[in-house]
């Protein structure tokens, strides 16, 4: 069989991430990226990029931690690299800070992270409001340059990019001999999952260089995380919103609840604003399927719905949706000398 040609759909974090590992577990095979959109207009340019796990309910913990920990490997390897600024990785401490103690004092990934612990009532006395919190060092993503970065390691590996919009994945069955849906939002007209729905999220990056330590409410809706260039405050979870627009009032609102964490945020400057889609699911949708008409097969490999928690497992999804391509692989290799697939 000659190299197999895979094609990745969409060329978010996910997509892209996954085309590396593909490229990196079979390098004899041609991968091509298809996409409408690339950054900076992809769902993950507004994500703030920070590793701190969302729990999936649908999938294993354990997985979730594997996920998590591969994620978190990777990362910090860049992290310490020369490659670290035009990739836009970079270590940021912080706490996480709850108005009642948890039940879960010790979240799953807590040993993931670094240096995590129980903050002390001297740190404690900045958030007058709060009763506990923790304290720990993770990897914070800046997500226009990273999707950069992975887009020039793809290139440099051989890998074509194409703005095209796919409507149908059969419609791939004649030029690619595996498809890899990473549409996130997008499956849901792509596929028909109607278990799929987006949760949209408004926030706003501003620059206050000053600000070094991320703050995150418990709840997750109100969080300062500081980037290499800005610093991202938020934020919103509305349920089932296609509205891209931003919100007046909602901005407002989060640079209030924002500021009231940390006052000195009212000095900050330029402030934008962002709206995005989280693809959301009771599970990652990760999955081989084989589509097929007219005696023709299509195998597919789904990787998408990683809802808020994208980037903390997008390198851990990208290696499993890669082994399921391998899998793909060798099926039809077995299917070409003769057996079934």
């Amino acid at each position: 069989m000659a190299a197999p040609k895979v094609a990745v759909v969409g060329a978010g974090v996910i997509g892209l991430s996954t085309a590396l590992c593909i490229v990196e577990a079979c390098p004899s095979c041609s991968v091509t990226v298809l996409s409408d959109q690339f950054s900076p207009n992809t769902t993950s340019d507004v994500a703030a990029g920070m590793l701190i796990p969302h729990t999936y309910p649908g999938t294993p913990i354990h997985v979730q931690k594997q996920w998590f920990k591969e994620t978190f490997t990777y990362l910090f390897a860049i992290s310490n690299s020369a490659e670290a600024s035009e990739a836009g990785i970079h270590l940021v401490s912080g706490w996480q800070i709850f108005k009642s103690t948890p039940k879960e004092e010790l979240p799953f990934w807590s040993d993931a992270v670094l240096g995590f612990r129980p903050m002390s009532e001297a740190e404690l006395q900045k958030f007058p409001q709060y009763q506990f919190g923790q304290a720990f060092t993770t990897l914070k993503c800046d997500c226009p340059p990273y999707l950069l970065w992975l887009e020039k390691r793809l290139k440099a590996a051989g890998v074509q990019m194409y703005n095209r919009k796919v409507s149908d994945l059969w419609e791939l069955h004649s030029e690619y001999d595996i498809v890899v849906n990473c549409t996130g939002i997008g499956a849901h007209q792509l596929v028909g999952d109607k278990k799929i729905f987006p949760v949209r999220g408004q926030v706003l990056k501003v620059y206050a260089p000053w600000v070094k330590n991320f703050i995150r409410d418990g709840d997750g809706l109100t969080y300062i995380y500081p980037g290499i260039h800005s610093v991202t405050l938020g934020g919103t979870r509305e349920k089932e919103s296609w509205s891209l627009s931003p919100n007046p009032g909602t901005t407002k609102d989060i640079f209030d609840r924002c500021c009231s964490l940390e006052p000195s945020l009212r000095e900050a400057q330029d402030i934008k604003v962002k709206v995005g889609l989280r693809p959301s699911r009771q599970s990652v949708r990760l999955q081989r399927e084989v589509l097929s008409q007219g005696g023709v097969k299509l195998p597919v490999v789904h990787n998408y719905g990683h809802g808020a928690g994208g980037f903390s497992v997008h390198r851990g999804t990208a290696k499993e949706a890669a082994r399921l391509v391998g899998e793909c692989i060798a099926a039809l290799r077995g299917s070409s000398s003769g057996a079934k697939l």
